[in-house]
């Protein structure tokens, strides 16, 4: 039932969509700047790999907070754990550093 009310659904929009490319839909847009050379470029690798490491460091960062609040229910148990997984963030981050990942060339 549910995937056929998303073919249906994608079907409908695509019937009732309008229809009308001209060359300035067609442009690639970047915040109202006119676009220089093609749009399909290389970027560095350093984009991506400054950007995995972010995610990869606030998603864990976030476990934080829960942690900090129910700390005094954890008991030495908590503690423990949390200094474990503390230690395995810092090795990511002084591999990161190692590799110098985080510094801009």
């Amino acid at each position: 039932m549910i995937v056929a009310f998303g073919v249906v659904s994608l079907g409908a929009a695509w019937l009732l969509r309008p229809s009308r490319p001209t060359k300035q839909k067609l442009e690639s847009y970047e915040c109202g700047a006119e676009p220089i050379g093609e749009a399909w470029v290389q970027f560095p690798v350093g984009f991506y790999l400054v950007a995995l490491i972010f995610i990869v460091f606030d998603a864990l960062a976030v476990f934080l907070f829960p942690w900090v609040l129910a700390l005094r229910g954890l008991g030495m148990w908590g503690m423990g754990t949390m200094v474990l997984f503390l230690s395995i963030l810092s090795l990511g981050w002084v591999y990161a550093y190692r590799e110098k990942i985080l510094e801009w060339q």
